[in-house]
């Protein structure tokens, strides 16, 4: 299940396993100062094992456009205000391949919650590939893959709109859990 991070507890969690994912595939640390969502993956046994992060998106302003032309796509244009970056999608190694949907779901439900239109991301192609094709994720490459912080990664759009406005075609969405018996078992 996911929870957004509401304590320090949390934080300090969040930190450690975006952190822990990142320097284990050798990737460059980059903790984010201005952020609008951060959610944890916490399994049933009470451990937390993934991350989601959501920071704002400006055509003007973001450094992401640095590295690939999102700035310059008709639908972000179009979209202005209603775009966000979604960032910090780790799951602790010893449980890769499971709780994606989780994930994923927490993007859909803050997605909906703040009327976004599109999320944009720097995504490593395996992930990308997998939210595609298993996932059915309406994902549009903005360009090729680009070198980095690290590691290769495909410049994408992600269709949040699309998924929350037709959650029967994607049954994979899991609903916000009450975190009461997350809160037990973390303190």
């Amino acid at each position: 299940m996911f929870k957004r991070v509401e304590s320090k507890f949390e934080l300090d969690r969040f930190n450690h396993i975006w952190t822990t994912v990142w320097l284990e595939k050798g990737y460059d640390l980059d903790f984010t100062e201005e952020v609008l969502e951060r959610f944890v993956i916490v399994t049933e046994e009470g451990e937390h094992i993934g991350t989601s992060e959501i920071t704002p998106y400006s055509i003007h302003e973001s450094e992401i456009n640095q590295i690939a032309p999102f700035a310059d796509h008709p639908k972000l244009i179009q979209a202005e205000g209603a775009v966000a970056i979604i960032d910090k999608m780790a799951v602790l190694k010893h449980y890769r391949g499971h709780f994606i949907a989780d994930l994923l779901s927490a993007a859909v439900l803050f997605g909906e919650e703040n009327k976004l239109k599109y999320y944009v991301a720097l995504m490593e192609p395996v992930f990308q590939r997998a939210l595609r094709i298993t996932f059915h994720v309406p994902i549009e490459k903005v360009g090729g893959k680009v070198y980095y912080k690290g590691d290769y990664v495909v410049p994408v759009i992600i269709d949040v709109e699309e998924v929350y406005n037709n959650k029967e075609q994607y049954p994979w969405i899991i609903y916000l859990q009450e975190t009461s018996h997350i809160q037990q078992t973390a303190q």
